[in-house]
């Protein structure tokens, strides 16, 4: 494919997004589930524009993949703004760790039984399988900081942590095609490097780069006079790298540790302006550098905004929307790409495995695994069915790949993950809207009764 022809594709593609935006909000449909429609018109099925092969492109997609997750999970830990002894966050907790594990199982046992794969094949499956995506689930997402809605706020902190936490298994996964039968030495090595270790040092080193730097960033600007004109995004930037670099180089995750720097910068913001207003919701006359001039949004009525208040709100407001920005433009390329893809690899078995976890596996869990107190049974509904699979998955597999997954599997793994995560942003893409907005009718009729 030519850079021409890649350029005239994607232009088509953005202009019809942009032009449809207004039709798409009234269908039940989403911007992902079009972005595959138009990958499958562009691919081998249609148009015949773009092949794809992973094992060759699987060094290049695995980067790709993993820049889009790390943004994701980056702009989705600003975006939780409670304290982490929350009972809103017990529901992720939970999401993210026995639910998960129980998904992994489950995945495991229907690829084993039901599509007669090898056990090791099956676990990879289901370590693949397992995590929900924090890229597609903008949707089910928090809308903002002050959005503490019980649903919203465990998908959102689930997608944040399960993606770090799902890691361990994979590696476990490719551990167990690397290793004789009945050989089980490295398991204890790979429980202390990669769980006692790895996970809990991950949500430090990030949770403490995000809130020391937090606190920096503000200070310096109050101190500096120079809260509406600072770099927001390069400090997005920075902040990101930094806690992946350092996690990664201490033999951490880096996935754990980009999501709890977004969580310390947070509340870097809360400990900071002591108001339970988000501060870009205060500060939000200067925001997007509109006003360069602070005493402008005091003439316009915000005189109690104070200067921590603007300095911060300034900040969380830019980083915002420069991380949805470079997530929506990752969704958008990926998707397609595997739109582009999926007729390669396309396996119907991935239907009954697919239906499998998304019908039966996920909401099982949901509802064992999660208290009442936490969630009540419409709550929990919602949460099962919504275990959106996405570029998560297909970074998970890009690694597999990159990471000694034997030839003789990699055909399935490929076609199984890939036709997965599409059959889940068809019929996830077409039920979010419709239940999001009963579900959010008949909060709010509760709330006025």
């Amino acid at each position: 494919m030519s850079f021409i022809l890649c350029m005239t594709v994607f232009g088509v593609l953005l202009m019809l997004l942009a032009l449809t935006s207004s039709y798409l909000r009234w269908l039940p449909v989403t911007t992902s589930a079009v972005c595959l429609a138009f990958g499958a018109l562009i691919g081998p099925w249609a148009l015949d524009l773009v092949q794809l092969d992973m094992r060759e492109s699987r060094h290049w997609l695995e980067r790709l993949t993993e820049v889009a997750v790390l943004f994701s999970l980056f702009n989705t830990g600003i975006k939780l703004r409670l304290a982490l002894h929350r009972k809103a966050w017990h529901a992720a907790y939970l999401l993210a760790g026995p639910v998960m594990l129980a998904s992994i199982v489950g995945v495991c046992l229907a690829a084993h039984y039901l599509l007669t794969l090898p056990w090791a094949t099956s676990l990879l499956l289901g370590a693949m399988l397992s995590p929900t995506d924090p890229v597609l689930a903008g949707l089910v997402q928090v809308n903002n900081a002050q959005d503490f809605d019980r649903v919203r706020f465990g998908l959102s902190g689930e997608a944040g942590l399960n993606d770090g936490t799902a890691f361990p298994f994979v590696i476990f996964a490719l551990l167990v095609f690397g290793h004789t039968p009945g050989n089980f030495d490295w398991v204890q090595g790979w429980l202390l490097k990669d769980l006692v270790w790895g996970v809990p040092m991950g949500l430090l080193i990030g949770y403490g780069l995000g809130r020391g730097v937090g606190h920096l960033m503000i200070y310096l600007r109050i101190k500096n006079s120079d809260s509406t004109t600072s770099p927001n995004d390069f400090l997005a930037l920075a902040l990101i790298a930094i806690a992946y670099v350092v996690a990664q180089g201490l033999g951490a995750f880096g996935f754990l540790s980009v999501f709890a720097a977004g969580l310390g910068l947070r509340q870097a913001e809360v400990v900071t302006t002591q108001s339970d207003v988000p501060a870009e919701h205060i500060a939000k006359p200067v925001l997007g550098h509109m006003e360069s001039d602070p005493e402008a949004a005091i003439a316009k009525g915000d005189d109690d905004i104070s200067d921590s208040q603007l300095a911060a709100g300034v900040m969380m407001g830019d980083m915002l929307a420069f991380g949805s920005l470079v997530e929506r433009a990752m969704e958008v390329l990926l998707i397609t790409l595997l739109g582009a893809t999926i007729a390669l690899y396309w396996d119907w078995r991935a239907v009954g495995l697919g239906l499998a976890l998304f019908c039966v596996i996920r909401p099982v869990s949901v509802w064992v695994l999660v208290s009442g107190k936490l969630l009540n049974r419409r709550q929990k509904a919602l949460v099962g069915w919504f275990g959106i699979r996405g570029i998560g998955s297909l970074y998970y597999l890009c690694y597999a790949l990159s990471h000694g997954l034997p030839q003789d599997t990699a055909q399935t793994s490929i076609s199984l993950t890939l036709s997965v995560v599409a059959l889940s942003i068809l019929l996830h893409g077409i039920s979010i809207q419709p239940l999001l907005e009963r579900y959010e009718r008949s909060s709010a009729a509760n709330r006025q009764d």
